[in-house]
């Protein structure tokens, strides 16, 4: 359906982009996207994994959750 992209085409789009964009927005632009990849990737990978749990197991890990909240120190001011 779609053909390899060749280095002449990604040097046109990467002129675009600048032309876009500018010089200075686009560390920043790559920067966004990238970190909100990561969040999106790691939002999958937690509901997998709850998904996978059975809900004796998704009981369990509340309470160790609770547990460790309850065990935390807490600061008096």
């Amino acid at each position: 359906m779609f053909k390899q992209i060749s280095g002449g085409e990604i040097l046109l789009i990467l002129g675009v982009l600048v032309l876009l964009f500018g010089a200075r927005k686009l560390p920043d632009l790559a920067r966004s996207i990238g970190a909100s990849a990561k969040e999106f990737r790691k939002g999958l990978d937690e509901g997998v994994t709850e998904d996978e749990q059975t809900p004796a197991e998704q009981r369990s890990a509340a309470e160790m959750k609770a547990r460790q909240i309850d065990a935390e120190p807490t600061t008096r001011e």
